[in-house]
């Protein structure tokens, strides 16, 4: 049976700073005192068009979606009986996907703007024509007393301009990937469309980033984004700075080992950025996409699905602290803004310079190559890695003036799998553009290098571990994702003014399939 998966060891980081962003002052237990709330996910088995690319009318495009509308109350009843107080549905899980522009047309439906309109769709129905659909989430939140969150589609009309500089399609209609959100009474309290849409030819990228965010009673302020957002600045960085603890992702996340299956950078996202994320992913095993689950800084309850695993939803509650909303500290941020990071290439080494007992010791510039490396591709980029042949060992690797530095030992000498620590520093070209700083350590898929960075899901090798890098940016998210997609919480994450980064971890109790420090080098994006 699928099984849902509680982290529960070393809950609270041993340390007093936990976020790796560098301009927020993060305590371990800043979470507002005997505050908690209960909050629910659902990955949703979609019911998809056969035909998607097909045109269909209105009326048979409902009749599709009210087929996954038709589970998705059940969810919410069962998520209501299971006392939580909000409840996340997934991307494209009421209409599918792999629709053409034309042939969506019949599912979309115009959404008012919560922000210049109150409406109620469920007790004022016959305010807006052709809200089917926008009616019935409403009125499950409504009858199950449950904040909603669920992914749709919208149609807003634009005035057809013949400047070649107009955002107006051709068609005269903006169609949008789009979050609604629906308070307890029903009531529409938020919509977001999509920034970073994913090869989505039936989708527009909104004219301006929207930053949207609704308030509840039981846990303050929550955050809207969708899926590939995720990987960019915009918005989800920025509603992170702007102290926004709780964010809401709907996603159809396609997994990408060896650094981004879905369970791993989700968790790696909420502990990097110290929030908590509600992430509701679609279940279709054909397209992989798998693993949902409720993140905070301190813990995870999450369902990722296992070969031979029936192709099924699966509902996640659980009860979450209330996280407080971060204060910028001036000083920090002064020095941040003054100094700013400096590059692994010109950390200084002086005591003074170290949060450990030596920098001989934990510095990634202190240890020279001590064995031979080689280039492999992982997800498309190329990684020089170095082997660890050794019982234990302490090794190097840089690609450029980028290095990462790992202290291991395994827990059993004689493990027969073949492990290499990876760096890579660059701009990521495949499916999306965007700039990686990167330290993993990785299970190779075989005996050979070339098998290194490679998709890999189980693993027997443990080892107890030290990984670290020096970063030129304060986004790094930070993961570990051992045999058949468990996770493991870090025994403790440092971030230094310098920039450098340090995980550590022991006492491993699955095989290591990948350790990572993830950063993200948003301001090269474009470049």
């Amino acid at each position: 049976m699928p099984r849902v998966k509680q982290t529960g060891r070393n809950m609270l980081f041993v340390i007093a700073v936990v976020s790796v962003y560098l301009a927020l002052v993060i305590s371990p237990t800043d979470s507002t005192a005997d505050s908690s709330y209960v909050a629910a996910v659902y990955e949703h088995k979609v019911i998809l068009n056969p035909g998607p690319r097909t045109p269909v009318s209105r009326h048979e495009a409902l009749q599709h979606m009210q087929k996954n509308l038709d589970i998705y109350e059940e969810q919410a009843a069962r998520a209501a009986q299971q006392g939580a107080q909000i409840l996340v549905f997934p991307e494209d899980g009421i209409h599918g996907f792999s629709f053409t522009r034309p042939s969506i047309i019949g599912y979309l439906e115009t959404i008012p703007n919560p922000q210049e309109e109150s409406w109620n769709p469920c007790t004022e129905p016959e305010r807006h024509n052709n809200t089917e659909v926008l009616q019935r989430l409403s009125c499950m939140a409504h009858h199950n007393n449950i904040y909603l969150v669920a992914n749709m589609l919208d149609l807003q009309p634009c005035p057809l301009k013949t400047s070649p500089s107009s955002t107006c399609p051709p068609d005269g209609r903006w169609q949008f990937n789009t979050n609604v959100a629906f308070r307890s009474d029903g009531l529409l309290i938020a919509r977001y469309h999509k920034q970073n849409l994913f090869f989505e030819q039936s989708f527009d990228t909104p004219p301006e980033v929207e930053v949207i965010t609704f308030d509840t009673p039981f846990a303050g302020k929550f955050g809207l984004f969708i899926c590939f957002d995720i990987l960019f600045h915009d918005p989800a960085v920025v509603l992170v700075e702007m102290g926004v603890r709780q964010l809401i992702f709907p996603t159809a996340w396609m997994n990408a080992l060896p650094l981004l299956d879905s369970v791993q950078f989700h968790s790696a996202f909420s502990l990097g950025a110290n929030v908590t994320l509600l992430s509701a992913n679609i279940r279709n095993d054909q397209r992989i996409m798998k693993g949902s689950g409720i993140y905070t800084p301190f813990s995870a309850t999450y369902h990722h699905a296992w070969k031979g695993d029936p192709e099924e939803g699966r509902l996640l509650v659980a009860r979450v602290p209330v996280l407080e909303p971060l204060e910028v500290k001036q000083s920090a941020a002064k020095e941040v803004e003054a100094g700013g990071v400096e590059s692994a290439s010109s950390v200084a080494t002086d005591s003074g310079r170290c949060h450990q007992d030596s920098c001989d010791d934990h510095s990634p510039d202190s240890v020279h190559p001590s064995h031979s490396t080689f280039i492999s591709f992982m997800f498309h980029d190329p990684f020089t890695f170095v082997l660890l042949n050794e019982t234990q060992g302490d090794v190097k690797v840089c690609n450029g003036t980028f290095c990462c530095r790992l202290q291991y030992r395994w827990l059993l000498q004689d493990h027969k799998e073949l492990y290499a620590l990876g760096a890579f520093a660059g701009l990521h070209t495949v499916d999306g553009r965007y700039a990686l700083q990167v330290c993993a350590v990785v299970r190779c898929a075989g005996l050979d290098q070339n098998s290194c960075g490679q998709v890999v899901e189980d693993a027997e090798s443990k080892m107890d571990f030290l990984l670290a890098g020096n970063f030129d940016t304060k986004y790094v998210y930070p993961s570990i994702l051992t045999s058949r997609m468990f996770l493991e919480q870090p025994e403790s994450l440092q971030k230094a003014p310098d920039g450098k980064v340090t995980m550590k971890h022991s006492n491993m109790k699955g095989g290591l399939v990948t350790t990572c420090l993830y950063g993200r080098m948003y301001h090269l994006d474009n470049e």
